[in-house]
Order: structure tokens, then sequence, then C-alpha cells
């Protein structure tokens, strides 16, 4: 299995891909605020680089549950100038979250690879254009409704089920609109329109996703259904935040997006030092 973005490309099986999260906002649920200014996003996600990302998220919108919208001229205003600087600096592909389609052709134009949509269950084609234009990767996220009401009422038959039916049936909309399947990863969407047990359900179910022959990319990082779960506030759920990597890495998870590379890195690795052996026993 192949993961194509543009001049970049992963082949599968392989050791886990960890994606660092590089937030250039100022309500971001975790980290907002910390690297808006372009000097300060771009030494983190050095640091990111040096503690074994090998692919770097950069974002200007937060999509934490309740996150206010922010124009389309202050999400490149944040993102191009961090990009642009990146792209520069680093040879491993940098990733674009955005929902919007001007805001993912500046960012492919500037030097992105990837384009990281929450909104992957958009019905209009102009993101999925872009995206087929520039061969860029292409994170294709679950989500039920918007950041701003997608907390308020998830409501699922089978929730593993729809969110795997929901990747079948995008990835043959991609294809329509000249996105080949290599160039596509799932995401299921941990947090984003869904209940505590939702999480729970798709973190058990995650093996029906990676059997769909594309990555599975799994988001997990100091999200809200651990403080839900836990009673933990946001610094405080490292632990269990690698608790769902390495569970994730064991059911065949490709790419895990996360705040702490260094740390996921290494629990990841040793899980997967584990799991060798126990195949090969």
């Amino acid at each position: 299995m192949f993961f194509r973005a543009r001049q970049f490309e992963f082949r599968f099986p392989r050791p886990a891909l960890v994606m660092g999260i590089v937030n250039v906002t100022p309500d971001s649920f975790s980290d907002g605020g910390k690297f808006l200014d372009v000097d300060a996003a771009v030494a983190h996600a050095l640091k990111l680089f040096s503690d074994g990302a090998e692919i770097l998220d950069i974002g200007g919108e937060s999509t934490r549950p309740g996150a206010g919208p922010v124009g389309e001229a202050e999400e490149l205003r944040r993102v191009i100038p961090v990009i642009k600087k990146l792209a520069t600096t680093f040879k491993i592909p940098l990733s674009v979250d955005t929902m919007k389609p001007a805001v993912a052709q500046a960012a492919l134009a500037a030097g992105a690879s990837i384009v990281n949509d929450v909104a992957a269950n958009r019905t209009d084609e102009v993101m999925w254009k872009i995206v087929a234009a520039a061969g860029a990767g292409y994170i294709c996220m679950h989500a039920q409704g918007t950041p701003q009401m997608m907390q308020k009422n998830p409501a699922y038959k089978n929730v593993v089920a729809e969110v795997a039916e929901f990747f079948c049936a995008q990835l043959e909309k991609l294809n329509a609109c000249g996105v080949t399947s290599e160039q596509v990863v799932f995401d299921p969407g941990i947090g984003f329109g869904k209940s505590l047990e939702h999480n729970l359900s798709l973190l058990a179910g995650l093996e029906r996703f990676t059997k769909l022959d594309r990555p599975v990319l799994l988001g997990v990082s100091r999200k809200s259904f651990i403080g839900k779960f836990s009673g933990v506030e946001t610094n405080q759920r490292l632990p269990a935040s690698l608790a769902c990597a390495t569970l994730a890495v064991a059911d065949g998870v490709e790419i895990i997006r996360t705040h702490d590379v260094a740390e996921t890195v290494q629990a990841i690795r040793m899980a997967e030092a584990v799991l060798t052996r126990k195949n090969n026993a």
C-alpha cells in the first residue's frame, strides 16, 4: 500500500508515521496562542522534527468543539508565512489543516504537500479538484456536523459501520474528481461529532478501517473525551493519549497525529518492537 503526497511517497507496512501538530491559532484547546508568531511556530516545528515527526500539520483555525469560524484572509495571514518558511527548512511533507479551498490552494502553492480536511463530509467538489490538480495528499476525516454544533447531540446507529461507509462513499467521490486512492488517508475523526461512547467504540473498532486498503490516521492527542473519561485537565492527558496511540498501532493504524512527538515516537516504537517479536514467535 502506498501513500503519495506530491513528491513524497510512503510504502506500507512500515513503522507508523508521527504527525506533529503546529497550531498557529489563539484559541486551540491545548496550545492556543503559544505559536501564533511565525518565528515561534517555526521554532516549535523544528523541535517536533528533531523529536521524530515525519509530517508537520499546520493549522490556522481551531476546530475544537464550539470554536468560532475564522475568516479566510485571517487564516491565510496565519498559516502561509509559516508554511513558506518551513518549506525552505524541511524536506518532509507539510500538511495544512484547513476546511477552506482557497487556503488549501495557497498552502499548496507555498510548499505544503497534504490537505488535512476536517470537512471531508463536504458535497462541493472544489477542494477535491484542488487536491487532484496538485497531486497532493488528502486526509479524509469523518465528522458529524460543524465544529460549532458537532457536540450538541451526536447520534449513530452503529458508529463504526457508519464511519466505514463514509470512507468508502467519499473515496468514490474523490476518485471521480481525479484524486487517486493512493493520495488518500482516512481519519475516523475522534471527537468530531462523537460522544465519549462513540469515541471508545471507534478506538475499539479501528481494525475495521485498517482493512479498507488505505492508511489510517488517528488523532487523539489531549482530546476532551480523555478528560470526560478520566476527569483530568488538558495538560494531564498524555498517558491516555499514548495508550490510545499504542493500541492503534497494534490494530494497524499507520499515522499518529500528536502534540507530544518525542513521547509518542518512543511509545509506538516500543509497541512495534514487541509486536514484531510477537508476530514472529
